[in-house]
């Protein structure tokens, strides 16, 4: 049987300054009286929320404004205990992919008793949750176009990917006006997070038509606004293109999958609470130059997409260019390029290598086998840079 391949969308998706004026259009089409609000503390603490809060006012609204970032699975189960005696019927998440993963999970709890029993098996999910939107305040996650949600394990010092269709929001709200507050490492660390989903899904096994579409057109934006974002905060027209490359990323990851930089990425989130884009940022040069002969093909693309000079170059030029040009563009946003200044040294190697070599379910869609040394290899660069 040829190799089929599929994409799950949002239902809803309005983008624009100014786009969250349509929330109270949309749920009073939703019939509901109850909702829940979800957002973490620096969010909400911004003022940002407050329009929002104001045009629900007609509404019964629970705040929930301590949501967690890089949440562990038992603080979700927390916050799941303090609303399941309510009568929610829409949960709003405002916030970055903390925020929108949590919500993902409280959603789909909501309506399958089973899987409240253990949140990280996705088999026990079988209708779908309440209905959900989501209002991305980073550029970054794309987790408002994904079926993912990530979680904090601590037994096993490993961030772990949730994944389920149902986790996909019925409503997506684009606007640049709730990121303009973002500072510039916060700008440079999602907005590489970004330009990682759509990377990893163009190279990965599952890449098809669909990711492919949707992951060029993220590295194009990424390529022309992420520098402009990172440099002036108040540039609209690069915030609203970076909101569209990240949900471009989101999408890509919809259909295909990331590969070895969120592998390797998920323990320094688990067990050393690493921001997870800065972990994917300071990998991202390093997994690409690995896999950079692997995908030459694909790498002339991308060329293409980041609008490089690649006249009169052959394939295996093609692919240092590309590499060259991720590695400038995490110098040039000032992104680390040595893990000791997190803690870490090389008598940390054996852990971080072994639990990124559990992480099967990307490692088995990265172009390139990659071993346990060829991972520790990885680390170490990081290590001696």
């Amino acid at each position: 049987m040829e190799k089929l391949y599929q994409i799950a969308l949002p239902r809803k998706v309005v983008a624009g300054r100014g786009a969250t004026a349509q929330i109270k259009d949309i749920v009073d089409r939703l019939k509901v009286e109850n909702i829940l609000l979800l957002v973490d503390g620096g969010v909400y603490k911004s003022g940002i929320v407050a329009p929002i809060e104001e045009m629900l006012r007609d509404y019964q609204v629970l705040v929930v404004d301590d949501t967690p970032l890089e949440p562990e699975y038992k603080q979700v189960l927390e916050i799941y205990e303090k609303i399941e005696d309510t009568r929610i019927e829409l949960v709003l998440a405002v916030g970055g992919g903390s925020v929108m993963d949590t919500a993902k999970i409280l959603a789909v709890m909501a309506k399958n008793p089973e899987y409240r029993d253990n949140l990280l098996d996705a088999s026990l999910i079988a209708v779908r949750g309440l209905p959900t939107i989501f209002v991305p305040t980073t550029a970054g996650t794309g987790s408002e176009g994904t079926p993912n949600a990530i979680v904090v394990v601590p037994e096993k010092e490993l961030k772990v990917g949730i994944v389920h269709e149902y986790f996909i929001p019925d409503v997506v709200i684009l606007d640049p006006e709730m990121t303009r507050s973002l500072p510039p490492a916060v700008t440079a660390a999602t907005g590489l997070d970004a330009f990682c989903h759509a990377i990893e899904c163009f190279i990965s096994k599952k890449a098809n038509a669909f990711s492919d579409l949707y992951a060029l057109k993220a590295i194009n934006l990424i390529m022309k606004y992420l520098r402009r974002a990172y440099e002036n905060g108040e540039d609209m027209e690069a915030r609203e293109n970076m909101l569209l490359a990240a949900f471009y990323g989101g999408l890509s990851i919809a259909s295909s999958s990331t590969v070895a930089v969120h592998a390797l990425s998920y323990p320094l989130g688990g067990k050393y609470r690493i921001p997870h884009g800065i972990s994917n940022a300071i990998l991202l040069p390093y997994v690409m130059e690995y896999n950079a002969d692997q995908v030459l093909d694909k790498f002339r693309e991308v060329a293409v997409a980041m609008e490089l000079d690649i006249a009169g170059k052959d394939d295996e030029g093609i692919g240092k260019m590309v590499v060259q040009e991720i590695f400038q563009l995490t110098r040039d946003l000032n992104i680390p390029d040595n893990l000791k200044q997190y803690g870490i040294d090389e008598g940390d190697l054996e852990i971080l290598t072994n639990s990124a070599a559990e992480v099967t379910r990307l490692l088995n869609n990265n172009p390139k086998k990659m071993t346990k040394e060829d991972i520790k290899g990885i680390y170490l660069k990081l290590l001696r840079s």
